[in-house]
């Protein structure tokens, strides 16, 4: 478990949840938040093994059946010594198993309660299921991105399940604890992934309202201007270019050899032209020729790494960007504080993996642990162990 940081000492209990919700309860455990996961007794299917889900790094996991008032009142006693309770399912069903945010707060009246869904705990989508793809679809992000002659392209679920979702997760968690160091009261955070992704729309907004946002496909960092999108090279990779500001466009066309006035960024400006033009130069050479001549400008060019690439960077190493945790290779916690840090991050639990230990730390007597496990009310890794 993470020991420092500047969350160190404040205790999260998260029911289990997939996508978004492991993703912010990460970001907490990095900060220095002690988390244990209660995961269900009989398991929850996500994308990957709990064991090597590098989400989970830092944390501790109890395997409860919910459903069983046994199981519920282990829930409970976890809560009365926490500071916050995180959940993801859909709106209703957390009362139903009797650990709603009314129900938490006769046990812990200040707790900060955390719910993570996709639409948010009321409105007319509420109860309906969906996917990242869905909620960036409901924002307008969706269809303001790709090729306007074609459908908009499937993003990858950063954009949702995590910078809407996740990112505000944790900064709603943040907040809500500064909150309650001031004036002693808990909070209810609603955290809806489209709410999310609708803030990050913020300056696509507010460009729209000043006449710089139109169509599809015409605004400056949809991939529509020559100088603000990626570029085969001959090795069939990419390069990513960004010379927004005219002294970068400059440097650009100076790397590539092109006539600064014959491809001057006005109102004369052929984009069409530059743009058959630039395709045709980077395609001549391949990806790390153009890394080399780009290495010392300004041209805000860069090699399109693969992930495997990009763990071996000299820039990532040079940071010290990737740590190993389990054999897995995986990203440093971020954002950096210089005042303190994370500890050495413990593997990610396997489901019920600290069962035992949890309990005996709850009061549990030996007796009152082997009758838990035995009518499966709470399950430690490895089935067949006992206290």
């Amino acid at each position: 478990m993470s020991t420092f940081g500047p969350l160190a000492g404040i205790s999260v209990v998260h029911l289990a949840s997939l996508g978004p919700g492991p993703y912010g309860v990460m970001l907490l455990a990095d900060l220095g938040a002690d988390v244990t996961v209660v995961d269900r007794a009989s398991g929850l299917h996500g994308s990957m093994p709990p064991a090597s889900d590098p989400r989970r790094r830092g944390q501790r996991s109890i395997a409860v059946d919910l459903k069983r008032e046994e199981g519920r009142e282990v829930v409970l006693d976890l809560v009365r010594t926490a500071d916050v309770f995180v959940e993801g399912m859909r709106p209703g069903v957390a009362e139903r198993l009797g650990v709603g945010p009314d129900d938490l707060a006769t046990v812990k009246p200040n707790l900060v309660y955390a719910r993570m869904t996709g639409w948010g705990q009321d409105g007319p989508l509420a109860q309906r299921a969906g996917h990242d793809i869905n909620y960036v679809a409901a924002t307008g992000a969706l269809h303001a991105m790709g090729d306007p002659t074609a459908p908009p392209p499937v993003p990858l679920n950063l954009l949702g399940d995590y910078a809407g979702g996740g990112v505000f997760l944790a900064l709603g968690v943040v907040a809500a604890l500064l909150k309650r160091a001031a004036t002693g009261h808990g909070d209810v955070v609603d955290v809806a992934i489209v709410d999310g992704v609708r803030s990050l729309t913020t300056a696509m907004l507010g460009m729209a309202a000043a006449g710089l946002w139109t169509q599809r496909g015409q605004n400056p960092f949809d991939g529509s201007r020559p100088w603000y999108r990626c570029y085969r090279t001959s090795d069939d990779r990419f390069v990513a270019v960004g010379a927004i500001e005219a002294n970068f466009y400059d440097q650009l066309l100076d790397g590539l050899d092109l006539d600064r006035n014959q491809w001057r960024r006005d109102e004369s400006l052929d984009i069409g032209a530059l743009t058959r033009v630039l395709e045709e130069r980077f395609a001549s050479a391949d990806r790390d020729h153009w890394t080399r001549v780009f290495a010392e400008s300004d041209a805000c060019v860069s090699p399109v790494l693969s992930l495997d690439e990009a763990l071996v960077s000299p820039a990532a190493r040079q940071r010290n960007a990737y740590i190993e945790v389990a054999g897995v290779v995986q990203p440093a916690p971020a954002p950096r504080l210089s005042s303190s840090t994370a500890s050495l991050l413990t593997s990610p639990p396997a489901e019920g993996r600290n069962s035992v230990d949890i309990l005996r730390q709850l009061g549990r007597t030996d007796s009152q642990i082997c009758e838990l496990l035995a009518a499966r009310v709470v399950v430690q890794e490895g089935t067949n162990e006992s206290a």
